[in-house]
């Protein structure tokens, strides 16, 4: 029987769809069927039987068990920076696990980065260490048949899936759509936590997901970002923060998913087949460099520093549901008590550049002080983000946030001279060209349906591998540090479940200050100033585009504020409020490199539109 076509029949279908889609999330009785007939068919058997189950020797062990019990709390913390030294971080702290693994992230895909760690925690857990995976769901995971294979491979081994839609790992159109209409918060509601932390000592977290652009091997795009390893008692604060969403209700283990459990329940013998290996020979490199103390202390170890107070913060899993509550806001009050205290100066890097209206109000007060503190921004440009919609909010609001925010803002460029990257890990073996944008056609074992090319960076004039900004850390009068998942808009502070490191040791912050100011310098950043003022009105031009400004929607006012300031040769860096500015910076234009065309004038119709998506952007 067709459906009716009146429009109030076909909402009350929908509506029938989404109740029913509803009330799919497996009940407590289900989960635990699904966890014991799963537990039945899975392997047993160890590959060692040890006590130390087999670990390679690893200096970070060692030092990161010297510092557990020490009084007052030490530790020892390093800035991963480059993504090679970040993969190999990981695989040398897995392989030297002993008891336990647990990995937190809000994307895991199917590519060699994925592949590669997926194969080691299976190791790690055959020799008997006890792996625990806990991913978001949404952006994740959408192969029920990898799920099921993974569901029953080892007993040692569990994965789980944060907020699962309607209870099923692939997420439909339909499913998609009826998620934002019939539960909008709930549906938004997405674990953005990042951690990797082994037997509670050591423990790596910030901004990177499980993905070959976190670590150099994308072809065409990848993420300047930033992790931090810590050695010390603060790993086993980070491990308990695993343990709150691991419990929670949202967490639900892969066998129980409805999709996941038909496919167990149809099949018997079900054997692991993970995704093919582009390029084996990174493989190899990564492997042997993790298995060398030598390098491990080189690159790891020695170039780290030993502080003393070092806390550890994350939201809690139900975040979103009960954001009136004290604790649920405590993470983002936080950082907002931080920035009170700021006297001297903020250092702030961040890849969207939206400010919710807490944050707005708080800038503006430092702003207004007697001796306001410099604030110094580094974020991306249009040319280096793959966030279309984000940046545009962000270009909206310019002349707001140099004018009364008093912000010193630069911009990423997407070829930056002196980035972390490295150019001889990303290219393909078959030969394929840098800078033609790679897809990623696979998520977490499954395919992630072709969307990823329409999210993704906007065309450029200019070929070669493209690197957009994806690091969240924050200095503030270079004595306290923040790296963290934290990315300081709405999203963050209402949305997503986020944690941060906190650093109080002069040394470290001045370390980080140091390396997000060299991401602002000209080759690797615009800076954005006012643009020259027209010869004629330019006092109507600034009153009209501000009331535009201030409007929801119709903002299309073309002569914006701000634009963009190239250095020229021979100068040195300046901020646009030293008087010499303009006689060694030149305009560039609001979108620089970006080949114009369809995504910059839909940077100029979600400049107009789209202010009222700031809070989920």
């Amino acid at each position: 029987m067709s459906l009716p076509h009146a429009p109030g029949a076909r909402l009350a279908a929908f509506a029938l769809v989404c109740l029913l889609l509803a009330g799919c999330m497996p009940t407590r009785q289900e989960i635990r069927v699904a966890q014991r007939d799963a537990f039945e068919r899975q392997d047993a058997a160890l590959s060692c039987a040890r006590p130390d189950r087999c670990a390679i020797p690893s200096p970070l062990y060692q030092r990161a068990y010297a510092l557990y019990d020490s009084e007052p709390p030490r530790h020892h913390l390093r800035l991963l920076e480059w993504g090679q030294d970040a993969l190999i971080a990981r695989i040398h702290l897995i392989r030297s696990a002993q008891r336990s693994i647990v990995l937190q992230s809000y994307i895991y895909t199917e590519d060699d980065a994925g592949i590669f760690i997926m194969r080691e925690l299976i190791a790690a857990a055959r020799r008997g260490v006890k792996v625990r995976v806990l991913v978001d769901q949404l952006f994740s995971v959408d192969d029920p048949r990898r799920l099921a294979e993974l569901a029953v491979l080892h007993r040692n081994l569990e994965i789980r899936l944060y907020n699962p839609t309607f209870g099923e790992a692939e997420t439909g159109r339909l499913q998609f759509v009826a998620g934002i209409l019939c539960c909008f918060t709930r549906f938004n509601q997405r674990m953005h936590n990042k951690l990797l932390a082994v037997d509670g000592v050591m423990a790596i977290t910030g901004g990177r997901n499980i993905q070959n652009r976190y670590f150099d091997w994308d072809p065409g795009f990848n993420y300047r970002d930033r992790d931090l390893l810590v050695l010390g008692p603060a790993a086993r604060t980070m491990e308990q923060s695993f343990e709150a969403f691991w419990r929670h209700r949202l967490a639900v283990p892969i066998a129980a998913l409805r999709d996941v459990e038909r496919i167990l329940r149809r099949e018997d013998d079900i054997a692991l087949q993970l995704g093919r290996i582009k390029r084996g020979d990174r493989l190899l490199d990564v492997s042997a460099m993790a298995e060398s103390e030598i390098l491990i202390r080189q690159r790891l170890l020695d170039p780290g520093l030993e502080v003393g107070e070092v806390a550890f913060y994350s939201d809690f899993p139900n975040k979103p549901l009960e954001r009136n509550s004290r604790e649920e806001r405590a993470l983002s009050e936080s950082l907002r008590g931080l920035l009170d205290t700021a006297e001297d100066s903020i250092v702030l890097q961040t890849p969207y550049l939206v400010l919710s209206q807490e944050a707005q109000r708080q800038f503006r007060a430092l702003r207004e002080r007697d001796r306001p503190p410099t604030v110094t921004i580094s974020t991306n440009s249009l040319a280096s983000t793959d966030a279309l919609p984000v940046y545009a909010l962000s270009h909206k609001y310019k002349r707001r946030y140099l004018r009364e925010f008093g912000f010193r803002i630069h911009e990423y460029k997407p070829h930056p001279e002196s980035a972390p990257i490295d150019l001889s890990t990303a290219r393909e073996v078959d030969g394929e060209v840098l800078g033609a944008y790679a897809t990623e056609s696979r998520r977490l074992f499954g395919s992630s349906r072709g969307s990823a090319a329409r999210r993704g960076p906007v065309p450029l004039r200019q070929a070669g591998l493209r690197v957009g900004m994806h690091a969240k850390s924050m200095v503030i009068d270079d004595d306290l540090a923040l790296v963290g998942t934290h990315n300081f808009d709405p999203r963050s502070d209402w949305l997503n479940t986020e944690s941060f490191v906190l650093v109080r040791d002069r040394e470290f912050a001045l370390r980080l200050r140091g390396i997000i100011l060299q991401d602002t310098l000209p080759e690797n950043a615009w800076a954005i100033a006012p643009r020259p003022k027209p010869p004629v009105l330019s006092g109507l031009n600034y009153s009209v585009g501000k009331v535009f400004e201030v409007l929801p929607l119709f903002d299309f006012w073309p002569w914006r504020y701000a634009t963009s300031w190239d250095i020229k040769p021979g100068c040195e860096p300046i901020p646009y409020t030293d008087p010499a500015f303009r006689d060694c910076y030149e305009p560039v234009g609001d979108f620089p490199e970006v080949q114009l065309g369809g995504k910059s004038l839909s940077t100029r119709i979600l400049t107009a539109f789209g202010a009222g998506l700031a809070p989920i952007l």
